[in-house]
């Protein structure tokens, strides 16, 4: 075994383990687990947000009277089983215990297996209740508080405390087995990992710092930033000091979370090395996969009358859940051969098995968007859970996508054409309302200081006609369907909005832009026809921070986190979040770095550039002939200067990144780089080659990068500044210059990808001088007594 960091290696007896009888449960968890039976049934019903529920919770409490008691407390014995809850609510004048569930619309609506769920959860909070205060009867009601109309339905019932009790030995009867399984496996898996050894013979130059700030993160419970440069082995770096913390710190779990595909892969092969010497499945892996990738018939509803795999879905998913367990690793197809094998959904019973899994491995939006499942779950059970965040340096931007939401009027005007009659008058309220705000715009793109009322109205009326409209016809799947979800994330966004947002209005839309002032594509035919309304968030801190306090530890980490306050800020990490910046694995002087002082890349000088750009890039290549990337800030800029590099020399083979690549496409440009072979591949700043690709030793051996990454030059970016300097102060460098050196030095390391590489960078822009760049910029690559070339011309 490879000798541990001291951080790693605890100079402590390991804590003995608990009895294996002795498991604590949630109320939730018990009745989830024994009370779900029959359908899947996931008809959209419109849902109250946590600070809806909280304020509904409150309004009922304050109409019962002031000796009301709320967020009663209970725990009991059963068994093996310690049960624990909190019963919403009692008024001792009727002698009643309340569950309070918040919701939109009427209890009439909610599916029939979630209303049999109240009912279980409020007749074990019951049975707790009379042990405590010893009572032989009390009576039970649901209530069901719609935030918009602030009106109550009350479903009233009287329990004797005998027949309660009953009921809830039944459910512990039913869940103990499976209680003292998942103690015992508990009680191996923590046995193990505790023995766990790293995989490889050694650490790598800067692995072992990583891994015992790791290490030290969640033995104290807290955040950290890890900047760690390409070739540092940061996957294994970052799982195996987790993984030997988990029993020693009470961890419940591991979640590894990536903004990109690649990620994921790459995490999974990492956990089957450092599991390869553990004994039999003592640790649970599982892949969070998202629903397009999941569902096996999208063209039907998620209901038991419209899907074969919804159908008695929770009747067969005990025998699912078992064989799952013992199984250990679960990836994506995996999981597929399981739920079929049992006629389930394969997505739905991934959902399900999130709960006893050891590690999940997946993407961001499962604990960071606004309906992340692994929140939810962290919440309500209660869990210890530690994260990491790969590739971390994309947080900002997902999370920002996260919490934005956008409404074409052209996808409103189809809708309303499209719509059944009993929806189609709120509908077309609403079109012109969305008009009448357009008439009210005069440029083609603006920033509102606020809503319109009546807009707000016209969506939420609309917002409400439509889930009413689902929750009648719930197996109707179609284009209605889908605008439905996107004017329901709409309108919620909507209710949010605030210093953190900007709500704006374009109406003259174009395609994607690049950077560096660049806009591509034109306006859409037909002028003003369609327009968007949109809610932009600009500083996603306000939905994450309560989310980053909420976690065990947390580690970020990537090639390119500086400055740190970037994201301390922007994302909301705690204020004591620990900081690391890691030096490159292999020696600067690996990786050579020119500066073109003699080209400007600005917009007003592309047509200038093109003949110095393909001078230095034939010069390069001429020198030391091999395979390149050469990065530039838009799909036009890119095809002027390969036409003007092949117009100079059609003997240096290339190729092109084009817009809307698809998986084929995208592997085919990879494919041209092999070890023997010669030539530029230009490639977009900020897409999909400019970060997550792995070219090591001579795929790839030099990287060109002519642009310096900028947003474009637009109203729009002078908006998003301006509330940045409102929050933040002016200065910060958060709306351009910031993610604009990170895409840069993304970039770069495609270079250098092991500790044996050798590559050249050629930053082709006379901005790479200006000190406020140089300090953003790795400082290993020691820009300042960088040779300066003067680019003449190759030929």
């Amino acid at each position: 075994m490879v000798a541990m960091p001291p951080e790693i290696t605890p100079p402590f007896e390991s804590p003995p383990a608990a009895p294996i009888g002795d498991t604590t449960v949630s109320v939730r968890e018990l009745c989830e687990f024994t009370a779900k039976r029959g359908d899947l049934d996931r008809r959209f019903t419109p849902s109250a947000t946590a600070l809806e529920g909280r304020a509904g919770q409150g309004l009922v409490a304050q109409r019962r009277g002031p000796d009301y008691e709320t967020e009663i407390p209970l725990e009991t014995r059963c068994g093996p089983l310690r049960v624990r809850g909190r019963a919403d609510g009692y008024d001792p004048r009727r002698r009643c215990l309340e569950e309070i569930k918040t919701i939109r619309g009427h209890p009439d609506e909610i599916p029939e297996n979630r209303r049999r769920l109240h009912w279980a959860q409020l007749q074990t909070y019951g049975a707790l209740f009379c042990r405590a205060r010893g009572l032989s009867e009390v009576a039970l009601a649901l209530v069901y508080f719609d935030v918009a109309s602030q009106s109550e339905v009350e479903l009233r019932q009287v329990y004797g405390a005998g027949e309660l009790e009953d009921a809830l030995a039944r459910r512990c009867a039913d869940f103990g087995d499976w209680a003292r399984q998942e103690a015992a496996h508990r009680r191996a898996r923590d046995a193990a990992l505790r023995e766990l050894a790293f995989p490889q013979r050694s650490f790598r130059a800067g692995q072992r710092d990583l891994a015992a700030a790791v290490y030290r993160t969640a033995a104290r419970g807290r955040c950290l930033l890890a900047q760690a440069p390409t070739g540092i082995g940061k996957t294994v770096g970052t799982l195996f000091p987790l993984l030997r913390a988990m029993p020693l710190h009470g961890i419940d779990k591991v979640a590894y979370l990536t903004c990109k595909g690649t990620g994921r892969r790459a995490a999974l092969a990492a956990l089957d090395d450092l599991g390869a010497g553990l004994p039999g499945p003592s640790l649970r892996v599982l892949t969070m996969v998202p629903k397009d990738e999941g569902c096996e018939h999208p063209d039907k509803a998620c209901h038991g009358e419209s899907c074969p795999l919804a159908g008695g879905f929770y009747d067969r998913l005990p025998a699912a859940r078992r064989e799952a367990v013992a199984l250990g690793r679960l990836d994506a197809a995996a999981q597929r051969r399981l739920a079929l094998r049992h006629g389930l959904c394969p997505y739905y019973l991934g959902q399900e098995l999130v709960r006893w899994a050891d590690v999940l491995v997946g993407d961001v939006n499962h604990l960071f968007d606004a309906n992340g499942l692994l929140w939810g779950l962290m919440q309500a059970l209660d869990w210890r859970l530690a994260v990491l965040v790969d590739e971390a340096h994309n947080l900002v931007d997902r999370a920002r996508r996260m919490y934005s939401a956008e409404l074409r009027t052209e996808r409103l005007r189809s809708a309303a054409r499209g719509a059944p009659v009993a929806v189609r008058g709120a509908l077309d309220t609403l079109v012109r309302a969305a008009e009448e705000l357009l008439a009210d715009t005069a440029a083609p793109y603006e920033a509102l200081d606020a809503v319109p009322d009546g807009f707000v109205r016209a969506l939420q009326t609309a917002a409400a006609a439509l889930s009413a409209h689902f929750n009648r016809q719930p197996l109707n799947v179609g284009p209605l369907l889908n605008f439905h979800f996107e004017l329901q994330r709409f309108a919620k966004r909507v209710e949010t909005l605030g210093e953190h947002s900007l709500f704006d209005v374009q109406t003259c839309l174009g395609r994607p832009g690049g950077v560096d002032g660049e806009v591509e594509g034109d306006a859409i035919p037909g002028g003003n026809s369609d327009a968007a309304l949109c809610v932009r968030c600009v500083a996603p801190a306000a939905f994450l921070r309560r989310r980053f306090e909420a976690l065990h530890s947390v580690t970020l980490f990537s090639a390119t986190l500086a400055p740190p306050d970037y994201a301390i800020r922007l994302l909301g990490l705690p204020q004591d979040t620990a900081w690391i910046d890691l030096p490159p694995a292999f020696p600067a002087a690996h990786l050579r770095v020119r500066v073109a002082d003699g080209v400007s890349t600005r917009f007003a000088d592309r047509e200038r550039s093109l003949r110095r750009l393909a001078s230095v890039i034939a010069g390069q290549f001429d020198e030391h002939p091999g395979n390149y990337l050469a990065f530039f800030s838009s799909f036009d800029y890119l095809e002027r200067a390969a036409a003007r590099l092949a117009a100079l020399r059609p003997d240096i083979p290339q190729w092109q990144q084009a817009r809307r690549m698809g998986a084929g496409s995208r592997a085919e440009f990879l494919a041209r780089f092999t070890p023997q072979g010669r030539g530029v591949a230009f490639a977009v700043l900020g897409g999909v080659f400019a970060e997550g690709v792995d070219l090591p030793g001579p795929l790839l051996i030099g990287a060109f990068i002519a642009t310096l990454g900028l947003p474009p030059v637009s109203v729009m970016q002078d908006r998003i500044l301006a509330r940045l300097d409102r929050l933040f102060g002016a200065g910060h460098g958060y709306a351009d210059l910031v993610p604009a050196m990170q895409r840069v030095v993304q970039a770069a390391g495609r270079v250098l990808r092991t500790p044996q590489d050798r590559g050249w960078l050629w930053l082709l822009d006379d901005r790479y001088r200006r000190p406020e760049v140089i300090e953003r910029l790795p400082a290993w690559w020691n820009l300042a007594g960088a040779r300066a070339d003067d680019a003449q011309p190759a030929g």
